[in-house]
């Protein structure tokens, strides 16, 4: 593990570094149970005054969690192991949210799934030149997890469901938009921030780096998004955006009809369930109840082997259009895991 993962402490900081940057610092299960015993030791360590966590190389933070084993596994018909996964992933994901000290997260390049989830629920959330961020797990058989359905229904308008639906990546400007981040700090100073937030141990260090962002992209598109993604469901939503010949929802609705079709559909569901809750850990136990099923009753393996996998590009999918997607066979992938196994 600890070629995957550094833990430390430096001065007045808990430090954590992903260290994996070839396979763009994916998260293994090892390196979440890591963080999660370092936040836990650091709870009540009157030394550490405050986490930082940033990772190796530049191209990602972290582009996701580390999938080939949870396909293998899935493949072979064994669904145990993707379930203990996600579950005690979830729980970090909720620790971090709920974590009493400031927790402060630097995000260059890619930051999809499981990196959102080590990232986004904390308290000081950085981006800078090159950030990439998304939940683009629709497009694999999963729906936006570790908490970004939480984040997703907490963007402004009608966003969370755009982002969420269509996987769109969000650079620095449009993820402060969103609320998936705080502060731009231009990567190159990001050395000399580390180094005083080691020395003093006060957020309040970072205001003296923090710099305007251009304005959002994404925060343009507002009047389109609201317009589009108003619909009753993820079906209603992506026949809004064929009836318009114009290149943005033409553009937007291929972006949606690439997704899984179960998982486009159950995600609109998630980002309206998780809008009538108070905490990430109630909207974690309902993205659970998805991703407890998605081996053995939903798209995921083979929507690992057409993406990652194989690299196809061309899912067979069980369930091939959004029309054929029924509300019972939504209600069964969300309904509680008690209920339906």
């Amino acid at each position: 593990m600890s070629h995957d993962i550094h833990i430390r402490k430096e001065c007045r900081a808990g430090r954590i570094t992903l260290t994996r940057p070839d396979a763009l610092n994916a998260l293994t299960w090892d390196m979440a149970m890591a963080i999660e015993a370092a936040l836990a030791d650091w709870r009540d360590d009157d030394e550490v005054a405050l986490v930082i966590i940033d990772a190796e190389g530049e191209k990602a933070f972290c582009a996701g969690g580390d999938i080939q084993e949870l396909y293998e596994h899935g493949k072979a018909g064994d669904f145990d192991f993707g379930r203990k996964f996600w579950s005690d992933e979830y729980r970090l994901n909720a620790a971090i949210a709920d974590y009493e000290k400031p927790y402060i997260a630097l995000m260059q390049g890619f930051v999809m799934g499981g990196g959102v989830g080590i990232a986004c629920h904390g308290s000081h959330r950085i981006v800078c030149e090159t950030t990439q961020i998304a939940m683009p797990e629709c497009g694999i058989g999963l729906i936006p997890d570790v908490g970004g359905s939480f984040l997703l229904a907490r963007a402004p308008w009608k966003f969370g469901e755009y982002l969420g639906l269509t996987g769109t990546r969000m650079n620095a400007a449009d993820a402060i938009h969103a609320g998936f981040a705080d502060l731009y700090v231009p990567m190159a100073d990001w050395p000399a921030l580390k180094e005083k937030l080691c020395e003093e141990g006060r957020t309040s260090v970072i205001g003296d780096f923090a710099r305007p962002t251009d304005p959002s992209a994404l925060a343009e598109l507002t009047a389109e998004v609201n317009r589009f993604f108003g619909g009753a469901s993820a079906l209603e939503c992506v026949q809004a955006l064929e009836a318009d010949d114009s290149q943005w929802p033409q553009k937007t609705a291929k972006a949606m009809r690439r997704g899984c079709p179960l998982s486009v559909a159950c995600a609109f569901e998630l980002i309206a369930m998780s809008r009538e809750v108070a905490t990430v850990r109630e909207a974690l136990d309902f993205e659970l109840r998805f991703t407890w099923r998605s081996q053995s009753h939903g798209e995921f393996v083979e929507g690992v082997r057409a993406q990652v996998i194989d690299k196809d590009r061309d899912p067979n999918w069980h369930t091939a259009r959004l029309e054929d997607v029924t509300p019972q066979t939504i209600a069964a992938m969300l309904a509680p895991i008690r209920e339906l196994a």
